[in-house]
């Protein structure tokens, strides 16, 4: 009786979890085939998604506009700018919160938890003011920095760093070995599945920016990927250029998924608290 119950409860949640699939699944699956469609032809009807005609002047369209590859350009350099540099720091921070005492650190680390309840709509203002005193709009400077001050970043490296047996440090430090050395030569290679996490996160969230890009870039040579595609549509409630708005969102959203498609496993890996190897 008891592995004919644990069958159907394990149907159960495979059914559960393939329904919840489909429906997380069906939004994206209409999105990409709404972006093949011709815009004349969605002034009329939007349910017919997998029959024709479709077209490929969407596309065309977005590469057709000339300062598209520079804003491209423009997104993985910041997009990369601030995910290494948010790696360097968070791990930086996480080994320092997590294996080392020094004076204060509970407070500070209670403070950097803090900032997770501070919305970034609030501190708009005063950045924008910043950065326009020091004369920095319209830099990848100013696209970059204020992006690193992440505590959930910190807050993940440290927890992680945690979770390591202190017997590895322990052996490490025997032999003498510095803590700069055991960081780079022992933690921190254990710590990829965590790293890659945070790193798929950080680019993510670098990469769909739309916020502060549209507060700091006013230069159009400056826009990133996300503000340059809605600067090139004037009206988005306008019905006959769905088409070309589903194929912005399939063309901002694509190297995202490659992204992750790479680094899937690490992601898996960190969720499940086991190694890569």
């Amino acid at each position: 009786m008891n592995i004919v119950g644990n069958n159907l409860a394990d149907r159960l949640v495979l059914a559960a979890v393939i329904a919840l699939a489909i429906v997380w699944v069906a939004p994206l699956m209409w999105v990409f085939a709404l972006s093949f469609k011709p815009n004349e032809f969605l002034t009329q009807r939007t349910d017919v998604i997998f029959s024709g005609p479709f077209t490929l002047k969407n596309y065309i369209d977005i590469i057709g506009t000339s300062a598209v590859f520079r804003w491209i350009v423009n997104s993985i350099i910041v997009a990369l700018s601030q995910t290494l540099a948010m790696l360097v720091l968070a791990s930086l921070a996480g080994y320092g919160f997590a294996r080392t005492e020094f004076p204060g650190k509970n407070v500070l680390f209670v403070l950097v938890l803090a900032g997770l309840a501070v919305p970034e709509q609030a501190i708009i203002v005063p950045l924008h003011l910043m950065f326009a005193d020091l004369e920095m709009h319209n830099t990848y400077t100013a696209l970059i920095l204020p992006r690193l001050a992440m505590p959930f970043g910190v807050y993940l490296m440290t927890q992680y760093f945690k979770a390591i047996p202190r017997d590895i440090e322990e052996a490490a430090l025997l032999d003498n070995a510095s803590r700069l050395k055991i960081f780079f030569r022992v933690l921190l290679p254990l710590s990829i599945p965590a790293q890659a996490t945070l790193g798929i996160f950080t680019f993510l969230h670098a990469w769909n920016d739309y916020l502060w890009p549209l507060i700091s870039a006013s230069k159009p040579e400056m826009y990133t990927l996300t503000l340059g595609l809605a600067s090139t549509q004037s009206n988005f409630g306008q019905s006959e250029g769905i088409g070309y708005l589903m194929s912005q969102a399939v063309f901002a959203g694509l190297p995202v998924f490659i992204l992750y498609l790479f680094f899937q496993k690490y992601i898996i890996a960190a969720v499940s608290g086991t190694t890569v190897k």
